[in-house]
């Protein structure tokens, strides 16, 4: 089994005792991470935010604000970061890449968080997804991605991940799976989706407490449980 969760820090810019606790809740074994600190001191800042959690960071460059935290034990077998196309106007988005060796399975896992600009929210979709094909292929992995869509399950990108992957939640929920704004979550802008040979046990967000939740930042994570199999 593999514990993959997503979610969204806004920087470190809440109460990080909370945030901590709502991670270590989670046990995830992969931890795909948005807007993690990414000016003063963004490699101190991120390593400091896993040690407390129990993990290590294994992928993220600054630009784009992601990154992938893994548990101690786990295999890296490579880590990749990569600036998504730049559209002028908008923020510079980019895709962590971790290749990690779970249970003898080996499983790249992305983390990505999509603009606010519906088309640039696709083209980044498709460049992500071929840049995640083209690792997977080169170490026989399985492919996960997690990450902030900004957008809903209705809309263009949202709908052509779930047509090349598995939306976790869609196949095994676990609880209303609503992610934004944390206080009083409406919309589910936060998902996992995985490889259609990684069979889903259950998706769902934290069993933490709601104080810590509302606290920790403004989104709420997703955890998806993932049968993997040799």
């Amino acid at each position: 089994m593999a514990r993959v969760a997503t979610y969204n820090v806004r920087g470190l810019r809440d109460s990080v005792p909370a945030l901590v606790r709502v991670i270590e809740s989670m046990r995830a074994d992969i931890l795909c991470l948005q807007e993690v600190p990414r000016f003063l001191n963004w490699r101190g800042r991120r390593r400091e935010l896993a040690e407390a959690c129990g993990l290590r960071v294994v992928a993220g460059g600054r630009l784009g604000g992601v990154a992938v935290f893994a548990r101690p034990g786990i295999e890296v077998l490579a880590a990749e970061h990569h600036r998504l196309k730049v559209f002028v106007g908008l923020e510079v988005r980019g895709l962590a890449v971790a290749v990690l060796r779970v249970e003898g399975v080996p499983l790249a896992v992305g983390s990505i968080h999509l603009d606010l600009h519906g088309a640039a929210r696709l083209r980044h979709a498709y460049e992500a997804m071929t840049l995640m094909e083209r690792t997977a292929a080169a170490y026989g992995a399985a492919i996960v991605i997690g990450g902030d869509l900004n957008e809903q399950e209705t809309e263009p990108t949202w709908r052509y991940l779930a047509g090349r992957l598995t939306d976790c939640r869609a196949a095994a929920p676990r609880g209303d799976g609503l992610t934004f704004p944390a206080r009083r979550p409406r919309e589910r802008i936060d998902a996992v989706f995985a490889a259609p040979e990684l069979a889903v046990v259950s998706c769902g967000g934290a069993e933490a407490a709601e104080a810590d939740l509302a606290a920790a930042t403004d989104h709420l994570p997703v955890l998806a449980e993932l049968l993997v199999r040799p």
